[in-house]
């Protein structure tokens, strides 16, 4: 199998920088990990690439189809992804990689089973001093070659002195 690039994001709360669209052009696989927001985001981000999402606290059922829920499992590449935008409801799920967000703070977490947990943080409204990210996974055969935690370009002023994202609780 080829090595694939899985651009994982969350919280985008209706969104999208160019920021954040320049840093998925070339990927794989999107998987978004809810507070999506916003079904015109949900067109684009299926334009750009395979999408695999899960509904945040601020989604709601229906809006983007059916196999789109509150957890969703999926097999890619020979992983199992189990991604729901609370943590705690990874908690016991046999999976690969296990993806989640809601906090927007960023962190990877290596479990002792050879699993990771990605919380990709949020590239809207960042909550912690790496401000906007998203995390990128490459994947081969079964197996995740790399995981990290990417940071992304602060966007343009606005014109009142003020960035385009809240940072902060």
């Amino acid at each position: 199998m080829a090595l694939r690039r899985i651009d994982v994001i969350s919280d985008t709360h209706g969104r999208l920088s160019r920021e954040l669209l320049d840093a998925l052009d070339g990927c794989d696989l999107i998987v978004h990990a809810g507070d999506i927001t916003s079904e015109d985001d949900f067109i684009t981000l299926k334009a750009l690439a395979p999408l695999r999402m899960c509904l945040g606290n601020n989604d709601w059922a229906g809006e983007y189809g059916p196999e789109v829920k509150r957890l969703v499992r999926f097999e890619y590449e020979g992983l199992q992804f189990s991604v729901t935008h609370y943590r705690e409801n990874l908690t016991g799920e046999h999976c690969d990689v296990g993806v989640c967000g809601h906090t927007h703070v960023p962190e990877i977490v290596e479990r002792a089973n050879g699993s990771i947990i990605v919380n990709p943080g949020s590239p809207t409204f960042p909550r912690s001093m790496a401000g906007p990210t998203i995390a990128r996974l490459m994947v081969q055969d079964g197996h995740v070659v790399s995981s990290n935690i990417v940071e992304l370009k602060v966007p343009e002023k606005d014109g009142r002195g003020r960035g385009r994202f809240f940072m902060g609780w």
